[in-house]
């Protein structure tokens, strides 16, 4: 088992509700949303020092990223709306 320390947090009231509909491992389900958001900002600097390195991702690079993250060419544009592209 991973070292633990234990903390206190401080929610919402509103959150601590709908956190307990969702889970009775409050802990578990908390740590995996700290590290899955820790990924993400440490993916962003590498994604950010290439570019600045390498100039910017072309728009094959990005399709070809989409399609690994996301599945299929076919299901690549669908879920790159997702994150607010608009279609033409």
């Amino acid at each position: 088992m991973a070292d633990t320390t234990r903390i206190t947090v401080t929610l919402p009231t509103e959150q601590v509700a709908e956190l307990k509909k969702l889970t009775d491992n409050v802990s578990g389900y908390v740590a995996e949303a700290v590290a899955r958001q820790i990924r993400h900002q440490l993916l962003g600097a590498d994604l950010r020092a290439h570019a600045e390195e390498h100039g910017a991702f072309s728009e094959e690079e990005m399709e070809r990223a989409r399609g690994r993250i996301f599945g299929n060419a076919g299901n690549a544009g669908n879920a790159g709306n997702e994150g607010g592209a608009s279609a033409a």
